[in-house]
């Protein structure tokens, strides 16, 4: 793989990780500019997680198959979530893993 195609990944990959990561924080993301009126859905926290989610994944997918290493970016944890691509209600509460060593995207 090249080194732009390796650069651009890299940056792919921390940019969707920071959209998890702000949909996990509650945080604004584009999914609040693009679906507005779903604001007020209870179900909207939902949603938004699992649209980052399905991002992350699809980055990592291409990472993989571009043999990047994408799990030096991430946790033993996290990486092991990923690979197990099931966004459970584990996933949610501990992708931080400790209060200790949270460092919530800005």
């Amino acid at each position: 793989m090249g080194q732009l195609s390796a650069d651009y990944l890299v940056t792919k990959l921390s940019e969707a990780k920071n959209h998890f990561e702000r949909a996990l924080d509650c945080k604004h993301t584009d999914f609040d500019d693009l679906y507005p009126y779903m604001i007020e859905h209870p179900q909207f926290f939902w949603y938004k997680r699992y649209v980052a989610w399905s991002e992350l994944l699809t980055i990592v997918k291409l990472s993989t198959e571009l043999e990047m290493d994408w799990k030096e970016q991430f946790t033993e944890k996290q990486a092991e979530y990923i690979t197990s691509r099931v966004m459970s209600s584990r996933v949610l509460d501990e992708w931080y893993e400790t209060n200790d060593s949270k460092e919530h995207v800005s």
